[in-house]
């Protein structure tokens, strides 16, 4: 592990991913402070390292400029990953986005810049920002990223804020754009969505959208191993800013989803009632139909995802079934 990697800021923290990160940092003996609002996140998620000497939990908010500044004075790395994740909320309320997601990040670069500690930062990005691409399986360099959901949006907005300030404040910025990550400790997404109505009607599932909708699916363990192995690649090298896809190598329906939480549940088939959807099919306004991104810059570091999409989703219906 490299050494920049030892003492370490995680914002989001508390959250899905950003908890799980905290685990292995912790694990590898990290100096980890951690800053959430838990709007999202979950103490009980970090509640193994309270008592911990070399982790700090920060209850604050990117927003608030004193829960910045005390959160970044001590790190060498920050791993940004504190965002409002639900693509959703975008049709109701995009004030959401653009001040959890976009002007975060702006207040967390500016604490950044204006303590000098942290020089590093590597970015939770999302597939999303490339919209609806003409070019599957999807490269980091497939342009032009149009979004179509404020969610998406945002984190563009994010990454160009995230380059500027590195080539003209002298950073260094990973960006890590993630497919659908599934595990423990999820606390949204259609695998939980799924489970709930199985759970209140087994013979019958509702389903957003037309039934077409194709994604590419990474367990969280596989996730958490691929942010290694770019960070690492990329603190090797001398690069102000780059860019990985993380994801799985394949996709999976959202027929086949059903299937796999109806069989990990033992419950018979249900019968699958399709809602339409949206704009040609799509589960919501944003959803994006047909996602899966090219792996293989990633692959190269010597990374390599243990469960495809397939496999992903079922290994997070067992462990969520099993926790629940």
């Amino acid at each position: 592990m490299h050494n920049a990697l030892k003492r370490v800021l995680v914002t989001g923290g508390a959250g899905f991913i950003g908890s799980h990160l905290v685990d292995r940092l912790m694990t590898q003996n990290c100096e980890v402070t951690v800053l959430d609002n838990l709007s999202s996140g979950s103490l009980n998620n970090t509640k193994r390292w309270l008592y911990n000497q070399n982790f700090t939990f920060v209850e604050g908010d990117l927003k608030n400029p004193l829960s910045k500044e005390k959160a970044t004075q001590h790190a060498d790395l920050v791993f940004h990953f504190a965002a409002n994740p639900e693509v959703r909320v975008g049709e109701t309320d995009p004030r959401i986005h653009f001040e959890e997601n976009l002007i975060a990040t702006f207040n967390l670069l500016e604490a950044v810049r204006k303590k000098r500690a942290a020089r590093t930062i590597v970015f939770a990005s999302t597939s999303t920002v490339y919209g609806e691409a003409t070019v599957l399986p999807t490269p980091e360099d497939y342009g032009p990223s149009i979004p179509i959901s404020t969610y998406g949006a945002s984190k563009q907005g994010a990454e160009s804020l995230m380059s500027a300030y590195a080539y003209t404040f002298d950073l260094r910025v990973l960006i890590l754009r993630f497919a659908n990550i599934v595990g423990p400790r999820a606390t949204i997404g259609v695998i939980l969505d799924f489970i709930r109505k199985l759970r209140e009607n087994s013979s019958r599932l509702e389903i957003l959208g037309d039934g077409t909708q194709k994604k590419s699916y990474l367990y969280i363990d596989d996730c958490i191993d691929a942010i290694f192995f770019a960070a690492n690649r990329f603190l090797e090298g001398n690069e102000k800013v780059d860019i990985y896809n993380v994801g799985s190598a394949d996709q999976v329906a959202v027929k086949g989803i059903a299937q796999v939480v109806a069989e990990e549940m033992g419950i018979t088939p249900p019968k699958l009632v399709f809602t339409g959807g949206v704009d040609g099919g799509r589960g919501w306004k944003g959803d994006v139909k047909n996602m899966h991104l090219s792996i293989e810059k990633l692959l190269r570091t010597g990374w390599k995802p243990r469960y495809g999409s397939e496999e992903a989703v079922r290994a997070s219906v067992k462990k969520l079934l099993k926790l629940q």
